[in-house]
Formats: structure tokens, sequence, C-alpha cells
């Protein structure tokens, strides 16, 4: 992992295929940021239980 955001950066334009638009950009943000967040959340033990989750699926396919 990269030490400072710009650091970061510089590996995420490194990675993207030469085709690459701005939107394919905010994916790779939005992903990114959804995973940190998730590790984060996971470090203060702060997650969903297996019950959680499939109550929480179970009840959208509804």
């Amino acid at each position: 992992m990269a030490a400072n955001l710009k650091d970061t950066l510089h590996i995420l334009a490194e990675k993207l295929p030469d085709n690459a638009t701005w939107d394919d950009v905010m994916e790779e943000i939005r992903f990114r940021r959804a995973v940190d967040t998730g590790i984060k959340a996971a470090d203060r033990e702060e997650f969903a239980t297996e019950s959680e989750v499939r109550e929480a699926f179970s009840s959208r396919s509804h």
C-alpha cells in the first residue's frame, strides 16, 4: 500500500488502461474507499454477523 494519497493516485493511474475514463477512475476510488471503510470497521469489530447479513439479503428479495 502506498504511504500517502498522492502515491496511491500515481499507482492507480499506472494500473488503469490507456483508454480509461473518468468514470473508471471514480469507480476504482469508490471501490477502494468501500474496502478501506470495511477494513476499519472490522478492525473495530463493527461488522455484521452471518445471520444479520442473511436477514438483510433475504428481505431484499421480497
